[in-house]
């Protein structure tokens, strides 16, 4: 039986509770190989991010084509990105009729900024047409299509189906900066919406929800699941990291969602 690969393109978080670090560990914990190609490198911990190196496009290339030159890869996601010059390397080497789960990873949980402000349209115009799912939350989805941000279940799915105008296959918008004790989340494509809630936790350990979010779906997506499919399986799989995460002392700030919690057992 064939061992399912995940790719990641996405930064390193020295912390290990986001990026590239969040995106193995998800991919692991549902059963699939992970492979990663690091497209910047970043100094932070649970309280913030001290330091962001790009890597060269060069490098970003250079990774993503021995990695797909060897791995029989089953679907890609994409994080954070930084800089056009690297959505520009991703872009070009992204294969075709491959699943691409999108994450536009432009603010760190501590409210630091990770992506370029000249590097958004860049990633509009390349990456989104090429993204099966994109995944933002409600800042993002408003900073990609120049508005205010969602203030109702509705105002997201207005907002996900113009994200689906500019090019993304399928949407899926994450309301969790909504008010309320409910958090919902909205797969907006162009045959109806789908929508998923789950309770709103009282953690500070979120750190890493978007990443872990995306990272299994794409593994869902290796695995062979239709989209629907893959995206419900990755929202109750989160919910679970995050009813588990204050089961893990881990720093002093936002700590990480608990992403083996169906594995470790104390």
């Amino acid at each position: 039986m064939k061992t399912p690969i995940a790719l990641t393109i996405a930064g390193s978080d020295s912390g290990g509770g986001a990026g590239i670090q969040a995106d193995l560990k998800t991919f692991s914990a549902l059963g699939v190989y992970g492979a990663s190609v690091v497209t910047a490198l970043t100094a932070q911990n649970t309280r913030g991010v001290s330091l962001v190196e790009p890597a060269s496009p060069a490098m970003i290339a250079a990774q993503i084509a021995a990695v797909l030159d060897d791995l029989d890869v089953g679907a890609i996601k994409l994080g954070m990105l930084g800089c056009a010059a690297a959505i520009e390397a991703v872009a070009e080497g992204l294969p075709d009729a491959m699943p691409v789960v999108l994450d536009p990873v432009m603010i760190a949980k501590s409210g630091d900024a990770l992506l370029r402000p000249a590097a958004i349209r860049t990633l509009r115009d390349r990456l989104m047409p090429r993204a099966d799912l994109l995944t933002p939350n409600i800042p993002e989805a408003a900073c990609l299509l120049g508005c205010t941000d969602a203030a109702s279940e509705p105002e997201m799915a207005d907002q996900g189906r113009a994200l689906l105008d500019l090019g993304a296959r399928a949407v899926l918008m994450k309301g969790g900066h909504l008010a309320g004790d409910t958090c919902p989340d909205l797969l907006v494509t162009h045959r109806g919406t789908l929508r998923m809630t789950a309770p709103r936790r009282d953690t500070r350990n979120t750190h890493g929800t978007g990443c872990t979010l995306s990272a299994a779906i794409a593994a869902g997506l290796a695995r062979g699941m239709a989209m629907p499919e893959a995206v419900q399986a990755a929202h109750s799989y989160l919910q679970g990291a995050i009813a588990a995460a204050d089961g893990l002392q881990i720093g002093q700030g936002h700590g990480p969602v608990h992403h083996f919690h169906a594995v470790w057992h104390d």
